[in-house]
């Protein structure tokens, strides 16, 4: 019974993991055929490494290097709001588990429920507000907009509630630290861990949102690369395979589109080893004395 349920459960998990692998693996392989082979060759086919070559002069080529410059204005966008999330959510955090001050119930309040607001629901007013202040289509449209984080705001006061001793600050203070000092010295080193969490999760949901850039900005050499992907996807020529001696007409992603978006992905999973490594570091260093 217990060998047949083994069997049972590595079957599901085989099932599961071939659901989510499969179009990872055809994504990988395929800058490495032609459009012709991306049809009529098997999905996990491997084609030739020269053809990852021509894809990317092709996709560099692409209307006088405007990839490179989705890249660009992705990191722009991300990088810039990331670090003002960092800079001005980290402290917030810790002014909300730490201070007493009139309105604290509310802000956490507000936080929350901004928090789980569908961030679709807040991009009309949004574009209101940023048209008011002639922002529409500068880069502020959307640095400004990914730079308000609630999200980072309740993790950083989440973290200071509940992990750091409000004793270990007092001590800090008796020993002639100011508010400031306690925080940069003591509070801020050991919130490594949340610091990091924020880091990757800030990063991450700015190099991914795509309706904000797209409603913002109307100039193509302003997209970061998810709207850029979107036009270049419209920008994709089918093709016509013969099926059986007749003409079929089907759309493909061509090598260029899917050297594109594994491209798109490397800024992210560095960000994700780097913060990853932040955390471990964090919570180690924490639990020992130098």
């Amino acid at each position: 019974m217990r060998l047949a349920a083994r069997g049972l459960r590595f079957a599901i998990l085989a099932v599961f993991a071939a659901f989510f692998v499969v179009p990872l693996a055809w994504l990988i392989l395929a800058p490495t055929k032609s459009d012709e082979a991306l049809v009529t060759s098997a999905p996990l086919a491997f084609g030739g490494f020269d053809r990852i070559a021509q894809a990317w002069q092709h996709l560099d080529a692409f209307s006088d290097h405007l990839y490179r410059m989705w890249i660009g204005n992705s990191l722009l966008y991300a990088v810039s709001a990331t670090a003002i999330v960092l800079v001005t959510g980290i402290p917030a955090g810790y002014g909300l588990a730490f201070g007493r001050f009139p309105g604290r119930k509310l802000v956490l309040t507000l936080t929350l429920v901004v928090m789980i607001m569908p961030a679709a629901a807040l991009v009309l007013p949004i574009f209101l507000e940023l048209n008011a202040m002639h922002l529409i289509g500068n880069a502020l449209s959307v640095i400004l907009p990914f730079a308000f984080y609630p999200f980072g705001v309740y993790l950083a006061y989440i973290y200071y509630a509940t992990a750091v001793p409000r004793e270990l600050l007092d001590a800090a203070r008796i020993d002639g630290c100011d508010e400031w000092s306690t925080f940069r010295h003591v509070a801020l080193p050991l919130a490594k861990p949340v610091v990091a969490l924020v880091l990757f999760f800030s990063f991450v949901a700015d190099w991914n949102n795509f309706f904000l850039p797209y409603t913002v900005l109307a100039d193509s050499t302003q997209y970061p690369i998810q709207v850029g992907l979107s036009d270049l996807l419209s920008s994709t020529p089918s093709f016509n395979p013969a099926v059986g001696g007749g003409g079929q007409q089907v759309n493909i992603f061509r090598p260029e589109l899917a050297l594109a978006t594994l491209l798109a992905v490397i800024p992210v999973a560095i960000v994700f080893m780097l913060s990853q490594r932040a955390l471990v570091r964090g919570l180690v260093g924490g639990g020992v004395k130098e």
